[in-house]
């Protein structure tokens, strides 16, 4: 059986398994076309069903699991802002970053759940995500700043 398979350009495999030996194809292509050769047209059929099947499932899965840890990213970034906003008014107050700052902490403390585009788009003056993720970046680094117990100077009249 593996010579007549070879003769076809199949690279079949044999092992014995309970007393018997198993002729086997490996790769999935490689049996459709013998599934072919034979004319088990039906055969072929379901196989490729099930192989679609299998693709579409482990497509799905790999794009549940980007979003997921998409999701998970954003959630753990947002906490982080919170954290850093609360500190900075526990220790300095709000009131004491830039105009631009303090609008950004009030949104994100007032819309916990609210995306970085939703936020920008929330602004006086809207704005993208990469701006808010700028000024969040900001905050982050004047919170940290201020656990290290430096001075901030964090009111300079520019704006962003």
């Amino acid at each position: 059986m593996q010579k007549v398979l070879k003769s076809f350009e199949f690279e079949a495999k044999i092992v014995e398994r309970k007393s018997h030996y198993v002729v086997y194809l490996k790769e999935g292509d490689r049996i459709v076309d013998f599934l072919n050769i034979i004319g088990a047209h039906s055969s072929l059929l379901e196989l490729e069903n099930i192989r679609i099947v299998k693709e579409l499932r482990n497509n799905v899965n790999r794009l549940v699991n980007c979003e997921t840890a998409n999701l998970e990213k954003t959630i753990n970034a947002s906490m982080r802002h919170i954290e850093n906003i609360e500190f900075i008014e526990r220790t300095i107050g709000i009131e004491n970053l830039p105009q631009n700052l303090q609008e950004i902490a009030r949104l994100r403390i007032k819309y916990k759940d609210a995306s970085l585009k939703e936020l920008g788009n929330m602004l006086e003056k809207p704005l993208g995500k990469s701006g808010v993720n700028h000024r969040l970046r900001k905050i982050d680094k004047i919170a940290e700043e201020l656990r290290k117990g430096g001075v901030v100077h964090a009111k300079p009249s520019h704006e962003d």
